[in-house]
């Protein structure tokens, strides 16, 4: 009887281990934006940034090289979201920060 519950016990630990270590990840949530690209900061801590009506969409540093070339352009892209809540020094909520990465490029809307 003791080595059945010990037996049964090892083999719950080892199903709850596997679920935490593969179940318990979250899918990376895909988004189709469509947008001006534009350039934003200063000089030293520039960012390239997708605006459509409602947001701005940040891209990540690593993926600003694919966007730099089309600046005042629209481009529908496609690519993985990060939400990120901003808050000020006093605590304040200073709203959410969408950042894209894994980014692809759909489509370039019209021409310069």
């Amino acid at each position: 009887m003791v080595k059945k519950f010990l037996f049964f016990l090892c083999l719950f630990i080892f199903c709850a281990a596997i679920v935490f270590a593969f179940g318990g990840r979250q899918r990376a949530e895909v988004v189709q934006v469509t947008g001006t690209v534009r350039l934003v900061g200063t000089a030293l801590f520039s960012e390239i940034v997708i605006t459509d009506e409602e947001t701005d969409w940040y891209i990540a540093q690593d993926e600003i090289e694919k966007l730099y070339d089309f600046q005042h352009r629209t481009v529908t892209v496609e690519g993985e979201v990060t939400r990120t809540e901003i808050t000020f020094a006093n605590g304040l909520n200073a709203g959410i920060r969408n950042e894209l990465k894994n980014i692809r490029i759909i489509e370039v809307h019209g021409h310069l």
